[in-house]
C-alpha cells in the first residue's frame, strides 16, 4: 500500500508511535524512527523494521525545537528521498489541578504537544506543495474534545492541535495534501500501565465496548487515513475511543 513512500513519525519509540511505525512499514513505507531519549528503544523498532525486510531509521530530535525538527525532516528527505507520510505522534503529560500547576509544566506540554506539531508540519509542508501530495496525520486525544480535571495543559494541547488540523487542511488541501486527526480513547500504554485494575475496571464502565483500546487499534486508523482509500477525506477528527466519548 504504501511502496516507495516514506513515513515520518515523532515519539516512534514506544507505546502508540511504535505500533504506528510497525503498522506502516508492514504496508511497504520506509519509516524515520523519531525519538527524544531512548535510543535504545527506538534501535528495536528499527532492527523488528529490518527484520520483516523494511526500511528504517532512528533519528534523535526534540520536536519541540524548531531547529532540530528541520534537521529531522532534512535527514528524512535526505535518506530516503521524501516525506510522504508524517505522523505526529510525540507528546508528553505532567497532570496536575491547576491550583498547583506550574507555569514550566504547562508550558513544557504546549512545546512538545502543539508547537512541537507546528515545528514538524512546517518543515515538511514545502516537501509535501513541491510534490503536490502528503498525508499529515496527527494525534490528539478525546481530552482535547470533552476535556480532564487535572489535564488542563494536556487538554490545551490537544484540543490546539485539532485546530491546527482543521486550518491545516484548509489551506493546503487544493495541493493535494490531506490534513487529519486521531482521537484515542483510553489505550493500553506505558501512560496507563501505573494505574490500578480497580482504575480500568472503573474506565471500562465509561467505554461502550467496555474494554481498553491497544496500539495496534490506533495505528490502524493511521494507516488508513494515509492510504489512498481516504484520499477524499481531510480536516476530520476520527475518534478511536470505543464509544466513549459520544
Amino acid at each position: 500500500m504504501f511502496k516507495n513512500k516514506t513515513a515520518l513519525v515523532t515519539g516512534a519509540s514506544r507505546g502508540i508511535g511504535r505500533a504506528i511505525a510497525l503498522a506502516l512499514a508492514e504496508e511497504g513505507a520506509a519509516i524515520v524512527i523519531n525519538y527524544v531519549n531512548n535510543r535504545s528503544l527506538a534501535e528495536e523498532v528499527v532492527r523488528e523494521i529490518e527484520e520483516s525486510g523494511g526500511k528504517a531509521l532512528a533519528v534523535c530530535a526534540d520536536v519541540s525545537n524548531f531547529e532540530e525538527a528541520g534537521a529531522l525532516v532534512g535527514k528524512a528527505k535526505e535518506l530516503f528521498g521524501s516525506v510522504d507520510i508524517l505522523v505526529n505522534n510525540a507528546g508528553v503529560t505532567k497532570d496536575g489541578l491547576i491550583m498547583r500547576m506550574t507555569e514550566e509544566d504547562f508550558d513544557r506540554v504546549l512545546e512538545v504537544n502543539l508547537k512541537g506539531a507546528f515545528n514538524c508540519c512546517r518543515h515538511v509542508v514545502p516537501l509535501m506543495v513541491k510534490q503536490r501530495s502528503g498525508r499529515i496525520i496527527n494525534i490528539t486525544s478525546i481530552v482535547g474534545l470533552v476535556g480532564n480535571a487535572g489535564q488542563a495543559n494536556y487538554a490545551a494541547s490537544k484540543a490546539g492541535l485539532i485546530g491546527l488540523t482543521k486550518s491545516l487542511a484548509k489551506e493546503i488541501g487544493s495541493r493535494g495534501i490531506t490534513v487529519n486527526a486521531v482521537a484515542p480513547g483510553f489505550i493500553e500504554t506505558d501512560m496507563t500501565s501505573g494505574l490500578n485494575e480497580k482504575m480500568k475496571e472503573d474506565a471500562k464502565e465509561n467505554i461502550a465496548l467496555k474494554k481498553l483500546g491497544t496500539p495496534v487499534d490506533i495505528a490502524n486508523a493511521v494507516c488508513f487515513l494515509a492510504s489512498e482509500k481516504a484520499a477524499y477525506i481531510t480536516g476530520q477528527v476520527i475518534s478511536v475511543d470505543g464509544g466513549m466519548s459520544f
